[in-house]
């Protein structure tokens, strides 16, 4: 299944390539909510959130009112993930608070699912160089992905995968780091990085992972089939 992606900053639905360099910025919210209307799930992420520079909110509530989306960006407590759910999203996506000095944090995993309930839960993993990275993706720790899948298994309904290394590039993702991950848990999971061609989606849907795209929809790289 294809997840359309949304990315917010300043106001704005943006996508930036490497996490990093603004490739497209437009403050024509409305336009994307239509265009992805009908698809049974949207990616939100509040990237000013996940940086601590601020939120979206105003954004996020109106589309996460208009469109099923899963949010991300700054969910580090239970009250925010409920805050986030409150605005009508349908499941929170939850990183860099899964992890404390370098290990995964069972502590807020356990708190977080018993609170809101593990289907509420999507535990991201991202990984760069064969090593989960973490805050924005400028920490580095010692977990593989695999690593992290297996202990986080418990208190989440999905993971979201995300292959560092080759988002936002359009140059193709990395299938067999993705079928690692796969193998490691019975949870559903999404992958993201770089995925740019519907024949990589097929691929993909055809072992049961769900893509994420965000650049190549934007580009008009990808010409999104509506379900």
């Amino acid at each position: 299944m294809l997840i359309p992606s949304i990315d917010l900053k300043g106001g704005q639905v943006v996508q930036l390539v490497q996490g990093e360099r603004p490739a497209i910025a437009t403050d024509d919210v409305d336009l994307w909510i239509n265009r992805f209307i009908g698809f049974p799930s949207v990616q939100l992420i509040d990237l000013d959130a996940a940086m601590g520079t601020g939120t979206n909110d105003n954004l996020v509530r109106q589309v996460a009112s208009s469109l099923p989306c899963r949010v991300g960006g700054g969910i580090r407590s239970v009250d925010r993930a409920s805050e986030v759910l409150d605005y009508g999203a349908k499941a929170v996506i939850v990183g860099s608070s899964l992890f404390r000095e370098g290990n995964p944090n069972i502590d807020f995993a356990d708190k977080l699912a018993s609170t809101i309930g593990p289907d509420h839960v999507i535990a991201a993993v991202d990984s760069k160089g064969g090593r989960v990275v973490i805050k924005g993706w400028t920490e580095t720790t010692s977990l593989t992905a695999v690593d992290a899948v297996r202990a986080l298994e418990p208190f989440c309904g999905e993971f979201l995968y995300t292959h560092v290394d080759k988002e936002g590039l359009m140059e193709g993702t990395d299938l067999e780091a993705i079928l690692a991950v796969k193998r490691a848990t019975s949870r559903r999971l999404t992958a993201a990085g770089g995925i740019t061609t519907q024949a990589e989606i097929d691929q993909l849907d055809g072992k049961n992972i769900d893509a994420v795209v965000g650049m190549a929809i934007y580009t008009g790289r990808l010409e999104i089939k509506y379900p």
